[in-house]
C-alpha cells in the first residue's frame, strides 16, 4: 500500500506562487503516473496535472497551462507541483494521487492511492 503526504500549502496573494510537494511511502512510485487534482468549496473534484513515470511526459488543465509545473524527484519519491501568477479561483484543496501504470490520466478513477490533500487560497 501507497501512503502520499502533500506538503506546501498555505495562503498567498493573487500573483504569487506556492511549491507543493508530495511524498510517497510503503512503496515506491517511480514507475507509475502521478497527478494533482483540486476540489474547491462546492465543485467536483477537477484534474490540475499529470505526469508519466519518467518525467517525460506532461499534461495540464487549460486554466494553469503557463503557469504551474508539475515535476518529479523519483530518488526521493516525490512529485511537485510549482504554482506561479496564482489566482483567487486556483483556490481548493489540492489533492496528490498515484496511479497503476506508467502513463498520465486526466480521470480520477484511473489513480489508485490518493493524499489527504492540502489547502490553498488564493487572496485577491
Amino acid at each position: 500500500q501507497v501512503q502520499l503526504v502533500e506538503s506546501g500549502g498555505g495562503l498567498v496573494q493573487a500573483g504569487g506562487s506556492l511549491r507543493l510537494a508530495c511524498v510517497a511511502s510503503g512503496r515506491s512510485v517511480s514507475r507509475y503516473a502521478e497527478g494533482w487534482f483540486r476540489q474547491g468549496a462546492g465543485k467536483e473534484r477537477e484534474f490540475v496535472a499529470s505526469i508519466s513515470w519518467s518525467g517525460g511526459r506532461t499534461d495540464y488543465v487549460d486554466s494553469v497551462k503557463g503557469r504551474f509545473t508539475i515535476s518529479r524527484d523519483n530518488a526521493k519519491n516525490t512529485v511537485y507541483l510549482q504554482m506561479n501568477s496564482m489566482k483567487p479561483e486556483d483556490t481548493a484543496v489540492y489533492y496528490c494521487a498515484a496511479a497503476l501504470f506508467g502513463g498520465g490520466s486526466r480521470y480520477p478513477n484511473e489513480y489508485a492511492n490518493w493524499g489527504q490533500g492540502t489547502q490553498v487560497t488564493v487572496s485577491s
